[in-house]
């Protein structure tokens, strides 16, 4: 087994082990540059390819796992003037951020974002052929081509509401020259954060670990600190998952 296979965690391994048995040509070389476009944009179109239909790709699991740490936390954050802004960093073809649009009882305005043209053109063929009505009549949804390491591309600072993040941290922190895109993610996401937003981390590393990465990447923020928590989601499939909260503080 590569170095990078046993980085990866015995959840990463399901996952990526299920999709080589039907897609061998995908080496393990390539997956070790999980951190480039040229990656995914090869995975997607494999995957597009050799599905007659339209199957959502989860990372970890999907959003029925996460809804109740998502769900009440929009609520705490709701404004009577605005639509909520939250963003899917990494968005893949995953479920997860239609099902925010969806289901969230607030109005939002959920921005899919990934760094692969195909994923993004699968997704929004695939919402355009379902249809899927908001439960809030007000609720919006995009999908857009954007890495992490530049979300201040596309949004100004102090202005997104909730970001989640549900493996495309794991993935860089875990490709041989990912670590400082994982770290240059995390600062563009607190930039562009509100003062009282959140980041949400879905991932099956450690406590110890990712508490210490992450507490080091925010240390360099200027005039920002951060706070970091986390909480158990839950074991799924024999594998022990954490959601990492980290929250963008003025300093004063």
């Amino acid at each position: 087994m590569s170095a990078f296979l046993k980085s990866l965690g015995l959840s990463g391994r399901r996952v990526l082990g299920a999709y080589l048995r039907y897609h061998s040509s995908l080496t393990a070389e390539l997956i070790e540059n999980m951190d480039k476009k040229a990656t995914w944009d090869r995975f997607y179109a494999e995957t597009s390819s050799r599905t007659p239909t339209f199957k959502n790709f989860e990372w970890f699991f999907g959003f029925e796992s996460v809804r109740d740490v998502i769900m009440p936390l929009l609520q705490t954050m709701s404004r009577p003037d605005a639509a909520l802004r939250v963003v899917d960093m990494g968005c893949g073809t995953s479920a997860l951020g239609p099902s925010i649009y969806r289901h969230s009882p607030v109005s939002v305005h959920v921005t899919c974002a990934d760094i692969s043209p195909i994923a993004v053109k699968l997704m929004q063929e695939h919402i355009q052929a379902k249809a899927i009505q908001p439960h809030s009549l007000s609720s919006q949804i995009e999908f857009i081509e954007l890495d992490c390491t530049q979300l201040d591309k596309h949004f100004s600072a102090s202005t997104v509401d909730l970001i989640v993040d549900k493996g495309t941290t794991d993935a860089l922190l875990r490709s041989r020259e990912g670590k400082e895109k994982a770290s240059l993610a995390l600062k563009q996401c607190l930039r562009v954060l509100r003062n009282s937003g959140s980041l949400l981390q879905f991932s099956d590393e450690d406590p110890d670990s990712r508490l210490l990465w992450l507490e080091t990447a925010a240390q360099d923020l200027g005039l920002m600190t951060a706070d970091v928590g986390v909480q158990e989601v839950g074991e799924l499939r024999g594998v022990q998952y954490y959601c990492y909260q980290v929250t963008p503080h003025l300093v004063l």
